[in-house]
């Protein structure tokens, strides 16, 4: 006689959860309900404490975590801790005590202050068993999660793997057939809102560039002279399309009307920042530098959110400190105090270098970014030409590199030089 495994007992209410979200995943949902119904399905009849469900983000090679709902949202690299090896491996993971397993990294855990016990991770796999997320349940009630537990999530998952695949089929059709006009619309938004004009500072050299990729993002950057003082901003939005550029865009008008009404750099940064983080969608942000220079005293005043690294290079020496971001990027969280702002002192012959992401991240052939170091070698031979003359040839260096490899990101360069004594 063959043991066949009998299938775990439910109670009426468990089944009848089962078979309404079931019945949820064949509509067209929102894909952010669709996924909260799979959660709030498992942690009911599984008798969990918490679930949580990750997305697989193969542009990234990493894990999203799309339920709940966190600030910036946590990642994982594919292959990496319990949820990572789950969908690398293609295999359920069930851990009885999590801080015992050396793979367990505890992402939320260390935000939140939860405190993990029993972990059952599910992967998602969808048509011919491409890896789509994982489900991931916590601290069973009773204790640990057993076989059937694993049976039931499997099962769920499968289903949740269909749905997701099918949201994500639609959403990419809606959006070929938006595109071109969305990305056209961006782009106008995008070029109307740079300056046509550098603005004239007696002893500085002054230059912006703003080069798009295919695909419409949300760079920008802003060069306007405000009360004596040099206004400088660049910025980039998370995502591609319209939302991000009208986003920066929004940010960028944002400042200058706070400027103008009297705001000091502190209250419009906050100001900015809260109003876009009611506004912003949940997974969306904006790295921005803004900052003064006052040409009298050779100094910037500055605030960079998330914006890295910011470039001072000294001609004398010829060597480039590198700045951190001072503080969150815009639309992260409210903020009640802004922390003082950063201060650099521009000696004749120095620079302040900002370059969007899309020139440190720009990739060769072989995967290998531009980074910062080739920009300091650049800095170190051509720091004394003009300003548009080292645009061209960091963007000339950054094009040789990536030979053969199309723009994936929007390339915006601000430079910003003190002319040495004796120059016009």
């Amino acid at each position: 006689m063959v043991q066949v495994d009998s299938a775990p007992r439910l109670s009426q209410d468990s089944v009848a959860r089962i078979l309404d979200v079931t019945q949820k995943l064949a509509q067209p949902l929102d894909l952010f309900k669709m996924l909260t119904e799979v959660v709030e399905a498992g942690e009911s009849v599984l008798a969990a404490d918490k679930g949580a469900l990750w997305l697989y983000e193969p542009e990234h090679g990493e894990l999203a975590m799309k339920v709940p709902h966190f600030k910036p949202v946590p990642r994982i690299r594919a292959g990496d801790g319990l949820v990572g090896e789950c969908l690398s491996k293609r295999e359920i993971i069930n851990v009885d005590r999590a801080y015992s397993d050396p793979r367990f990294q505890g992402v939320v855990d260390k935000t939140t202050g939860y405190k993990t016990e029993s972990v059952l991770n599910v992967p998602l796999l969808g048509w011919e068993k491409q890896p789509v997320g994982v489900l991931q349940l916590l601290n069973k009630h009773t204790g640990v999660f057993s076989a059937d537990d694993e049976r039931l999530a499997a099962t769920l998952a499968a289903q949740c793997a269909v749905a997701v695949q099918r949201a994500q089929l639609m959403e990419a059709l809606l959006l070929n057939e938006r595109l071109d006009e969305e990305v056209e619309l961006a782009r106008e938004i995008q070029m109307s809102t740079l300056p046509t004009d550098m603005p004239g500072i007696p002893g500085y050299d002054l230059f912006g560039k703003f080069v798009p990729a295919q695909h419409a993002g949300g760079d920008l950057f802003d060069l306007v002279i405000l009360d004596g003082e040099l206004f400088i901003l660049m910025g980039d939005a998370t995502g591609h399309g319209f939302g991000p550029a009208l986003s920066a865009t929004q940010m960028q008008a944002m400042l200058r009307v706070a400027f103008r009404c009297g705001a000091g750099l502190d209250e419009a940064y906050r100001h900015v920042n809260n109003q876009l983080e009611e506004d912003l969608p949940d997974d969306r942000f904006i790295t921005a530098f803004m900052g003064f220079l006052d040409p009298k005293e050779n100094t910037v005043v500055y605030h960079s959110g998330g914006q890295a690294p910011i470039l001072h290079f000294r001609a004398q020496g010829e060597c480039c400190d590198f700045h951190p971001p001072s503080t969150f990027p815009v639309g992260v969280m409210p903020l009640d105090v802004v922390s003082e702002p950063e201060r650099l002192q521009l000696a004749r012959g120095d620079l302040l270098v900002l370059l969007s992401d899309g020139v440190y991240e720009y990739e060769s052939r072989q995967g290998v970014q531009f980074g910062a170091e080739r920009v300091e070698r650049l800095l170190r031979y051509h720091h004394r030409l003009p300003m548009e003359e080292l645009s061209k040839q960091i963007l000339s260096a950054v094009y040789e590199h990536g030979r053969g490899v199309s723009q994936e990101d929007d390339i915006t360069i601000v430079l910003i030089r003190r002319k040495t004594e004796g120059e016009t």
